[in-house]
């Protein structure tokens, strides 16, 4: 089992930066990757990035590919997310999820979520 926490969220203006952190308890066997996933407001969750947890590979989507960089610290378990140049379209709740059972990368389906933490971005 493994529990997350995110943090880091708050009220920005467009062009801030942020950096979102979500710590990781628990114990598993294996965990195969990691996401970040936000959910505008009136809007379905969207993968933002995720790091395939063995090489650390990480991809993003296009629309923060080159502002947004997903990183992690292992002795502290913990994963990452520095968001620069925001957006008003930015603004959503993000999550953090793990995959802990195998599929494809590239699945939307991830074992265990954070509670997710708000970012607003403002004009």
């Amino acid at each position: 089992q493994l529990q997350l926490v995110e943090s880091g969220g708050g009220l920005v203006q467009a062009g801030d930066s942020l950096k979102l952190s979500c710590k990781v308890t628990g114990h598993t066997n294996v965990r195969y990757a990691m996401a970040w996933v936000r959910r505008p407001p009136g809007k379905e969750n969207e993968l933002v990035g995720r790091m395939e947890w063995g090489s650390g590979w990480s991809d993003y989507s296009d629309s923060v590919n080159g502002r947004f960089t997903i990183s992690r610290d292992t002795l502290k378990d913990t994963l990452y997310l520095q968001m620069d140049n925001l957006k008003r379209e930015d603004t959503a709740v993000y999550y953090c999820a793990a995959r802990t059972n195998y599929r494809k990368l590239e699945s939307p389906e991830y074992d265990y979520w954070g509670q997710g933490t708000q970012v607003t971005v403002s004009p």
